[in-house]
């Protein structure tokens, strides 16, 4: 009985082998005839440097010759489709970001928020949830409560407006894709770093060095009031060992806020941080050794933003801080364009929008040096 049930079932596996091979030969030649026919061809990966289908036609129909049929739409505004403009292919949207990210400094180090609205907000809870010891059975009161607050950065609309004639685009040997993308990601890095530091909050994100400040420590000040270390001499540094006022600075930000802080100033003032030596005579200033990686100060990061003003008196020349923690900007994730032929003729216009808001969101997180 034992041998007839071993034969029966060797036979079964041989029937599934048997069966299942000719299934996959019949799935694989039927494969190849659509493959031969084309009907599948549009899923094969494209290869290296090959533009996929959608960036070719946005750029050879859209940009080019200004055909508009087949391409999506998104509204800019919300009275009509008539105000609105393109959607950006991927492959220009990704250089967009990109070149951005290696331009403007603040937004390579801030926390960088997509949304999908025209809004953002944020919730801070305002100190922790208090606790108590009781004995083993003792009663347990009910503890405090934290308190919450709504942080919803300003924002505007960041735009460019770049040209070019219809003879440049009407030349296939000029490539307009990667024209458009440098000039819009050099537009709007211009703009945005200037206003990650400086922005008014109207119309604009809300620059950090634009936020209220004062003197007073960690749980005395207001919520967004950011605290300030002055150098006690007005316009520079001490005399004296004037690394110290750096040294103050960093440890006026809680530990926890340590990890993954950076300096941030501007050449002009890195210039003179750069002379800095200990007793011995060392540099205090780390170049970097290895290419794409900051140098170091005191063992953080350092990081130039150009728009970080010079040192003057009562300026606020070196901020110190975990931007990841301390600052937000939230970005709609579609840049949108409107191709224009007739307003300046002969000339045509891209005008690129894209949402963009930005604000300090926890105040304890970055710290200021005052030259006063």
């Amino acid at each position: 009985m034992v041998e007839v049930k071993a034969d029966a079932l060797e036979q079964s596996f041989e029937q599934f082998e048997s069966d299942g091979v000719a299934e996959l030969k019949a799935e694989l030649e039927t494969l190849k005839a659509k493959i031969s026919s084309g009907v599948i061809a549009a899923q094969r990966p494209a290869l290296d440097g090959v533009k996929s289908a959608e960036a070719s036609g946005f750029v050879d129909q859209y940009l080019r010759r200004g055909i508009e049929s087949g391409l999506e739409t998104k509204a800019v505004g919300s009275s009509s489709d008539a105000i609105g403009g393109y959607a950006v292919p991927r492959e220009i949207d990704q250089v967009i970001g990109d070149t951005l990210k290696a331009v403007s400094p603040i937004r390579a180090i801030a926390n960088v928020v997509q949304v999908g609205s025209a809004g953002y907000r944020k919730l801070i809870a305002v100190g922790g949830t208090p606790s108590g010891w009781v004995g083993f059975e003792g009663a347990r009161p009910e503890t405090g409560t934290p308190t919450f607050t709504e942080v919803v950065p300003p924002s505007g609309d960041l735009y460019a407006n770049p040209a070019a004639s219809q003879q440049m685009l009407d030349d296939a040997a000029f490539d307009v894709e990667a024209w458009l993308a440098n000039e819009i990601a050099a537009e709007f890095a211009r703009a945005e770093g200037a206003a990650y530091v400086n922005g008014t909050g109207v119309g604009q994100p809300l620059g950090f060095l634009a936020s209220p400040v004062a003197t007073t420590a960690d749980g005395v000040r207001p919520m967004g009031t950011l605290q300030t270390i002055g150098t006690g001499n007005a316009g520079a540094f001490p005399a004296s060992n004037p690394a110290d006022k750096l040294i103050d600075l960093v440890q006026t930000l809680r530990s926890p806020y340590r990890q993954g802080a950076v300096f941030v100033m501007n050449s002009a003032t890195a210039a003179a941080v750069r002379k800095f030596k200990t007793a011995d005579g060392a540099f205090m200033f780390q170049p970097s050794l290895a290419a794409g990686q900051p140098a170091t100060l005191l063992g953080y990061p350092l990081i130039e933003a150009e728009d970080m003003p010079d040192i003057s008196a009562n300026s606020l020349s070196i901020a110190f801080g975990n931007f990841k923690a301390g600052y937000v900007i939230a970005e709609r994730n579609a840049t949108t364009i409107l191709r224009d032929p007739y307003t300046h003729k002969p000339y045509v216009h891209f005008y690129a929008t894209k949402r963009v808001g930005g604000q300090v969101v926890n105040s304890e997180a970055i710290k200021l040096l005052k030259f006063a």
